[in-house]
């Protein structure tokens, strides 16, 4: 017999927030209707319980501007309105079930759009797989394969020019060898560091060379001592 995971929401004119609580997921599947009928089965918990949605949305969405990211404890969804406007609700019909719940964290009042908050959520600092189309996603992971969706990782080629990028740093380590001869600076730097006992009668270098350059007094000879002189 399969159960339900918690689910909450929040809204903004244009989008739906919609995480499913429910972690260390295995063969998740999500499927998502333009009519907005939304669809979850997972596997999760050492026993590999099988979790169940079947949702009505209160309208219409875009699937195709919508994302979905997989997180180790949940996931969340994205969805696209078809028409921006508040639904105020997120199931058509009458009472929605104990196990959907407003998120609190995310909502944000028709109001305050625009400034902190939901609305200015995005799958970037969601971690998990990032935002992944739901179009993309299908018929769900079937043991990660739905990661297919994620084609636009074929530029992580690239990291093989990032490679050839350090290599060429290489040369750099020339540079430890050029700084060797300075290996004397450490003297310095520890003379600052260290702690130094005042010994009396000893003084610095720099006050040595003060008490040198100080100027000597020049006795001078007056003619009145001159007169006293005589």
């Amino acid at each position: 017999m399969s159960r339900h995971p918690e689910v909450k929401w929040a809204e903004t004119t244009e989008k739906i927030f919609l995480t499913v609580v429910l972690a260390d997921t295995k063969d998740a599947k999500v499927d998502l209707k333009p009519e907005g009928v939304f669809d979850f089965s997972a596997k999760a918990g050492p026993e590999d319980h099988v979790y169940e949605l079947n949702l009505e949305l209160h309208d219409k969405v875009n699937v195709e501007e919508s994302k979905i990211s997989i997180g180790a404890r949940s996931i969340v969804c994205i969805i696209e309105k078809a028409e921006p406007e508040r639904w105020d609700k997120l199931l058509r019909g009458g009472k929605a079930p104990h196990y959907v719940k407003v998120d609190w964290d995310k909502w944000v009042d028709e109001d305050e759009e625009g400034n902190a908050g939901a609305g200015d959520m995005d799958m970037g600092g969601m971690g998990g797989m990032g935002g992944m189309d739901i179009s993309n996603f299908g018929g769900g992971m079937g043991g990660m394969g739905g990661l297919e969706g994620l084609g636009g990782m074929g530029g992580m080629g690239g990291m093989a020019g990032l490679e050839g990028m350090m290599g060429g740093m290489g040369g750099m380590g020339g540079m430890g060898g050029g700084m060797g001869g300075m290996g004397d600076m450490g003297d310095f730097e520890d003379s600052d560091d260290e702690g130094e006992t005042a010994i009396p009668g000893d003084k610095k270098d720099g006050e040595a060379v003060k008490e040198e350059a100080k100027p000597v007094a020049v006795e001078q000879t007056t003619p009145a001592a001159v007169k006293e002189v005589k």
